[in-house]
Formats: C-alpha cells, structure tokens, sequence
C-alpha cells in the first residue's frame, strides 16, 4: 500500500467503528442521562451520521424507547446506517426506531431540531468552517448535544521517528485548507464550538477520547497512516520524496505490529 491509497469512505468508517467506540467518553452520559428521563420517546437528531457508527454505540446505553433521526448528504451512507440499526434495542430493551433525513446538515434551524430530545454528531465538527460551527451550534440550543471523537491535532506514534513532527504539521495544515470556498476548522473546531456554546450561555464539557491503536489494529491503523500521510504530501508536495521511505517503515512496522498509535480527540457535552 502506498501513502496515495485509500479505501472507499463507507469502508473506512467500517474500519475506524470499533476505535470510535472504544475513544468516546462514556462519562458523559452520566451527565447525560437526568436530563433524557421523560415520558414520551426520546427522538434523537445525529448529524453527519455516516453509516451510523454513533447511533448504533449509544443506543444501547441509553435506556427507555428512542426514535433516531439521522441526517446525512449522502444517500448510500443513510442507506447502510438505517440497514445497520435493524435489532437494536435500548440498554432496558426498549425499542429503537429510524428515519434518514438526506441534505446540508449545516443549514440546520432550530426549527429543524424542535422535537429534539438530544443532538449527537461524531468526526464531524473538523470538517466545518467556522459559519458552519456557528449555525449547527445556533439549532442546537435549547437541547442538550453530544459531539463525540473531535480531532485535537496531537498524534503520537511509537517508536518517534523525525518525520512524525513535519508530517503532523502539514496533515493539520491540511485539515486547515480551504475547499470550494470553505475554509475548515480543522484541529480549531473544538475551541471554536465551545466558543458559540458559551457565547450562547451553554455550559460545555470536554473530555479526552483518544484513539489507542496498537498491534490488534494493524489494519486500521495502517490505513489511517496512509490518509494521514497522503494528506500531509498533498498539502506539502515537497514531502512526497522522502515520504516514500518513510512509509515503507511505518507500514513494515504496522503489519507487524511493532507501531503505537495516539490520535487525541475530544469529546464535548453542551447543555448536559
């Protein structure tokens, strides 16, 4: 495999799951879970849900029936997320229900989320601008949001090697870049959302979740070395040449489960 190789999206997020489910701070649904206490169903509004990853981890720890409304662009990726809930049930057994809402999660009004018991969304506040941030934060008020698995921009890999510290500052770099006009939040994201929480008298709770590869996660691990990396040259051309060697090693080290892995993120709890 080389630095320029990536699987499909759909399968890369069936790879990162059980990494995800692992990181996120079940902590926080202690804080969570006074404020779900109700009659009716919970209906639960996640953002960006993929393949559903987020609903399908924390519908089980919730108790009581749930209705999830998953909100996506991507119709293939609703598709496989509403496919991937069948027979789950809540913590006590209760039923849980789906419906996908296809379209821009960004144009999102309070209007929108008005029926919301809870708004979750995972891996997906880097990949907004700061306008972004600012409405889907907007719609988000008044009900209590669970933002899970925010990359930081702090990686560590273990054994270190020299290249680590310049192919990490060009992958965030990269995750800074501006597309179509856009330009993304990156590692920022995280200040820049407890910023409008707290500008709209939120209180938010952080949490580290971070992501602990190791020898069992070779495959993962593996491919997320290679988006990492191919990112960095992207945003640096210049480091495609000595990248080659490098991803040789690391690669060699990763099939063999000689390398360790440390992607920070954070999770946050707005309104809990």
């Amino acid at each position: 495999m080389t630095a320029e190789e990536t699987v499909p999206f759909a399968e890369w997020l069936r790879l990162r799951e059980p990494a995800d489910a692992a990181a996120r701070a079940e902590d926080l649904l202690d804080a969570l879970r006074p404020r779900l206490v109700g009659d009716a169903p919970m209906v639960i509004h996640d953002l960006g849900s993929g393949t559903g990853s987020m609903a399908r981890w924390l519908a089980t720890r919730l108790p009581g029936p749930q209705h999830w409304v998953l909100h996506d662009r991507d119709a293939d990726l609703l598709a496989r997320a509403a496919e991937g809930m069948t027979g789950i049930r809540a913590a006590d057994g209760a039923p849980v229900t789906v419906r996908t809402r296809r379209g821009d999660l960004t144009r999102l009004t309070g209007a929108d989320l008005a029926d919301a018991t809870l708004v979750t969304a995972s891996a997906l506040l880097d990949m907004l601008t700061l306008e972004e941030v600012e409405r889907v934060v907007a719609a988000c008020v008044g009900h209590p949001a669970l933002f899970a698995v925010s990359v930081t921009g702090r990686v560590r890999l273990t054994p270190a090697d020299p290249f680590d510290e310049t192919v990490d500052a060009a992958f965030n770099d990269h995750q800074r870049r501006t597309v179509d006009g856009r330009r993304l939040l990156g590692p920022d994201a995280v200040a820049a959302t407890v910023a409008a929480f707290t500008r709209h008298g939120v209180e938010v709770r952080e949490r580290p979740s971070p992501w602990l590869l190791g020898p069992e996660h070779a495959e993962l691990t593996a491919e997320w070395f290679t988006g990492w990396l191919g990112a960095a040259c992207e945003q640096r051309p210049d480091l495609a040449g000595p990248a080659r060697p490098y991803a040789r090693r690391r690669l060699a080290d990763a099939a063999a489960g000689r390398l360790a892995v440390r992607v920070e993120h954070i999770d946050l709890l707005a309104g809990g």
